[in-house]
């Protein structure tokens, strides 16, 4: 049984607001009755959309704030002058228990700024990273990171594993998640050394969590040969932004073909239904919602100019994980990898100032 969970939204993220805001999240409550928010924001803004939705205005407490962080703004101006705005309040509240998630459509890299700074990142968790949902040819599969660093050494890619096999867990329901690593190839010598040295790293460490299955390739992301795919964030933006852009070429490609003769006309009226099926599978709103990952709390930054549909996604997934109890299996699942490869390595491993551990296969 699904249980009462409290989500903080932003309600003036994206790049429509309130207008998209509060339908999505009437849209998420239908699908999940437990659910009740706390939207942040400008009142009378708010309000006048509530009043559409009168089921969802009785799960809703308005907090109103006029300070909005701009979707152009740099996370270093964020930084400065967030404190108080609809973007960091939600995050607060995740911190103090008010609420179980939070919720944006705004400015990914102020989000994270922010979210790093109130919510902190786990303990041994140097650099948190974006989880996204893939679709596959099987069901949907998970990638990270899609943006939120540039590189990674192998204790990174190595913790990026661990971070994805528990969002695995919360979101497909698999205890023992398939975890690849994206390469160039997938025979042992290929690769970058970081890369190498995360496979090595994964290797070598027993009764994981997880179920590792070496390297992966491009291709394979669509083939739903792992449920998680683990890059560092260049590559992975790189890939998530092309796989969306394919998507768009291949829907223009079909529109074009079905209307260029009368014949085609024809078939696509025939075709309709097939159709319909295609274009819900390569609706990207089904998967919108990318999860900051290993912070002391679930932040979801929802895409800033989706629509309601897409926002209820983004919504749903911050419920799912936070009713799994993402964050403290996580945090288990981390403490035990780190003291595992102590044992392994046979002596503590370096870290930082932060505790985390440093780039060593």
């Amino acid at each position: 049984m699904a249980s009462p969970k409290t989500i903080a939204l932003d309600a003036m993220g994206g790049d429509h607001g309130p207008e998209v805001v509060i339908p999505g999240a009437a849209l998420s409550l239908e699908r999940q009755p437990a659910l009740s928010f706390i939207m942040y924001g400008q009142q009378s803004r708010i309000e006048a959309m509530l009043a559409q939705h009168p089921a969802l205005r009785a799960k809703s407490r308005v907090v109103h704030t006029d300070l909005v962080i701009a979707m152009e703004e740099k996370p270093s101006q964020a930084l400065r002058r967030g404190k108080g705005s609809s973007m960091w309040l939600p995050l607060e509240a995740v911190k103090s228990g008010e609420a179980d998630a939070a919720v944006s459509a705004g400015n990914t890299g102020a989000l994270m700024a922010i979210a790093k700074l109130v919510l902190r990142p786990i303990a041994g968790i140097e650099r948190p990273a974006i989880a996204a949902l893939w679709p596959t040819v099987k069901s949907e599969s998970i990638v990270l990171d899609v943006g939120a660093n540039i590189g990674a050494t192998a204790a990174q890619l190595a913790d990026f594993s661990l971070m994805g096999a528990a969002m695995a867990r919360a979101v497909f329901h698999i205890e023992k998640p398939s975890v690849g690593l994206l390469n160039v190839g997938t025979e042992e010598m290929k690769g970058n050394e970081d890369v190498k040295a995360a496979h090595a790293l994964l290797k070598s460490i027993d009764s994981l969590p997880l179920n590792y299955k070496g390297f992966v390739e491009g291709d394979q992301i669509g083939q739903g040969a792992v449920d998680v795919v683990v890059v560092e964030g260049f590559a992975g933006n790189i890939a998530l932004k092309t796989a969306e852009g394919t998507a768009r070429q291949i829907s223009a490609y079909l529109r074009a073909a079905m209307t260029s003769s009368l014949i085609s006309r024809l078939g696509a009226l025939l075709a309709q239904g097939g159709f319909r099926v295609l274009k819900e599978k390569m609706d990207p709103r089904r998967v919108n919602g990318g999860t900051f990952l290993g912070l002391n709390g679930i932040a979801v930054k929802s895409h800033g100019g989706t629509d309601a549909f897409g926002f209820a996604s983004a919504v749903d997934l911050a419920y799912e994980m936070a009713d799994s109890g993402l964050i403290a299996r996580l945090t288990a699942d981390i403490d035990g990898f780190h003291h595992r490869l102590s044992a392994a390595i046979g002596s503590t491993p370096a870290r930082d100032a932060t505790g985390s551990l440093l780039g060593k296969a």
